[in-house]
């Protein structure tokens, strides 16, 4: 489990992350979402004990990281966004290095060997880390995070630079490691947390502005039920039958071709209006081609927390026309 508790971190006067409290439950992933420069790294880095906090607290499986670091980090794993490998170890011996100095006593091999079957490296365990692909390195970084087996995982972008195949095959990966361990996913890629994670905390130039299941976070966004529906018959009667079913707020025509009309129909919250929606197609003798719920994205949910109208842009002045000049006076003429 992790707690964090009004947690700030300044620069002189630039404020990196701003009063940031959030919790993560055991077995539970949690996604850390926001744009490059919201403040996501400078947190983990905290949480991790790698860098100490202006103000506030952070509990790691229930100790101080600040009052109890090595208790703390003794149940962290941590995956920075660059794996922190040596270039002159083959990956056994890398794991084996990793395993020693985290504390590990009994059974290192066997340790070794079950991390590198977790994440998938095995067959590359005697090649050197240099010589590893991108997407093998993040994979040995995510085993010497899991090798001494803790209670918390950090991963800042674990999915940076991969191809999609390693993508999928990461995210497969980090899905099968909760219940085990408390996940905290740090990343700005979007389907990374639709995909993966239970909680998602958004947070946008160091303040976090939404913290939420991603089911809860889009019903929260939109307010108001839509339903799509495609129905073939006069357009107009349909649209007007359709305003006129109890809880419907708002029928819009998203699309007419000949006889068939697609319509967006609002209902007020917590209104189901789907089956009179269907009764009301079908009593009229029209068709009922398509009715089914509009979600709204995460893409959507993001963009509408982290994103500001920007100010319009002054016209820029005219230059003023330049004077003809005496040839003699430019340089090589």
């Amino acid at each position: 489990m992790i707690e964090v508790q009004h947690l700030s971190k300044r620069y002189g006067t630039v404020t990196a992350v701003d009063d940031v409290s959030f919790r993560a439950e055991s077995g539970e992933i949690l996604g850390f979402l926001g744009p490059n420069g919201a403040g996501k790294t400078t947190t983990m880095r905290i949480i991790t004990g790698y860098m100490p906090a202006t103000e506030g607290t952070a509990t790691v499986a229930g100790f101080d990281v600040f009052e109890q670091p090595l208790e703390a980090k003794r149940r962290t794993g941590y995956l920075p966004e660059t794996p922190p490998l040596y270039p002159d170890m083959t990956v056994r011996e890398y794991l084996t290095f990793v395993a020693k100095i985290k504390g590990v006593r009994k059974d290192i091999r066997g340790r070794v060997d079950d991390a590198m079957k977790r994440t998938w490296v095995a067959d590359m365990a005697g090649r050197h880390c240099s010589k590893l692909s991108k997407g093998y390195k993040q994979r040995v970084g995510l085993a010497q995070a899991l090798i001494h087996n803790p209670d918390v995982l950090v991963l800042d972008e674990p999915t940076a630079g991969l191809d999609p195949k390693q993508i999928i095959e990461t995210r497969q990966l980090i899905r099968a490691l909760a219940g085990n361990h408390t996940i905290v996913l740090s990343t700005h890629i979007l389907p990374e947390v639709a995909q993966t994670c239970q909680k998602v905390v958004i947070i946008n130039k160091g303040k976090i502005v939404a913290i939420d299941t991603p089911d809860a976070l889009t019903e929260r966004l939109r307010g108001a039920i839509t339903m799509y529906l495609q129905a073939e018959g006069p357009v107009d009667d349909v649209q007007r039958a359709l305003q006129n079913i109890p809880g419907v707020v708002r029928v819009n025509l998203a699309e007419k071709r000949d006889d068939i009309g697609a319509f967006e129909v609002d209902s007020e919250k917590g209104a189901d209006v789907r089956r009179a929606v269907a009764t009301a197609v079908v009593r009229g003798g029209w068709g009922l081609l398509e009715l089914r719920p509009v979600r709204v994205s995460l893409e959507e949910i993001f963009l509408s927390l982290t994103t500001e109208e920007s100010e319009p842009l002054e016209p820029l002045e005219p230059l003023e026309p330049l004077e003809p000049s005496d040839p003699r006076e430019v340089p090589g003429a």
